[in-house]
């Protein structure tokens, strides 16, 4: 396994503290706060310690309250709401210098028999390897990338990720429709653990997904005078998948208004099997006035 991946994984296997309290250490992505997919990943994997191994992860509704600092840790306090017969519950508040930073509820059961149906994967899509990845797209356009976030992103990451959109301006992009499909993987395998997957594709799934919202408005997240935060997040768990075989992110972003950006998504397998659903509602906030003419 690659450094930088062996490096997430260990992020994402928390110190347990005590009895329902966990410590994860934060890393540095450029960004000057915490990523958000880091805190989904490591609240999930804080929740799932207190869950039974025969039960998974269905469903997760998460709030970003407040921006987490790279340089302190995460404590992650879980609250065992209910041990159902069918069902386990989990609530799970992120607190950094003694302030709530995030808090997710999560839901897990174990896999059962029942009616089955699913949307269809997008036709046509080209295969991953036909596609730049998203260093090389960085790569181009690096004269416009603040330093310390083209370093990070031209960096060995533990993902691999290539975006089916054509390469647009980080800074000015032209208007276009509110869509959004990219592929990804880890850069190695990973062991067969399921929670371990669940945890890398919560981290994975914030990538790029809430500036789905930006693209009609000829703008981006690195566009000077743009301030862009996740408000909330929500996963639904359909299927079983491997984070390390190429996974298909499916975004729509249906509606902006009041400086706030709705997105929805969907996570194909290569062969077309629907395994995750996303949303998201996010700060799409034009500090600069100049940004909306």
């Amino acid at each position: 396994m690659s450094k930088v991946l062996s490096e997430l994984v260990s992020l994402l296997s928390l110190e347990k503290i005590e009895e329902n309290l966990f410590r994860g250490q934060s890393q540095d992505l450029g960004w000057g706060r915490v990523y958000g997919g880091q805190v989904l990943g490591q609240a999930l994997s804080a929740a799932a310690q207190t869950v039974s191994d025969e039960r998974h992860v269905h469903s997760l509704h998460a709030y970003f309250l407040r921006p987490g600092k790279v340089d302190r840790p995460i404590v992650y306090d879980v609250d065992r709401i209910r041990d159902g017969g069918s069902f386990t519950t989990r609530r799970v508040v992120a607190i950094q210098d003694g302030k709530a930073i995030f808090h997710v509820s999560a839901s897990f059961q174990s896999r059962e028999p029942g009616f089955e149906h699913q949307d269809a994967m997008p036709e046509g899509v080209p295969s991953p390897e036909s596609l730049l990845s998203d260093a090389e797209i960085m790569d181009e356009h690096a004269a416009k990338i603040p330093k310390k976030i083209l370093e990070q992103r031209l960096a060995d990451r533990p993902f691999e990720v290539r975006l089916v959109d054509e390469p647009r301006d980080p800074i000015s992009p032209e208007p276009s429709a509110p869509e959004r499909m990219l592929w990804f993987k880890t850069v190695d395998k990973l062991p067969d653990d399921p929670a371990l997957h669940h945890y890398l594709l919560a981290y994975a799934s914030d990538y790029s997904f809430m500036t789905t919202a930006l693209k009609p408005h000829g703008v981006a997240w690195l566009t000077p005078g743009m301030q862009v935060a996740s408000l909330d997040h929500v996963m639904w768990f359909h299927q079983p998948f491997r984070v390390d075989e190429w996974l298909l992110h499916v975004v729509h972003s249906p509606a902006a208004s009041s400086a706030r950006g709705l997105v929805r998504g969907s996570v194909y397998t290569r062969d077309g099997v629907l395994v995750a659903s996303t949303a998201q509602e996010g700060l799409i906030r034009p500090r600069d006035p100049i940004v909306l003419e």
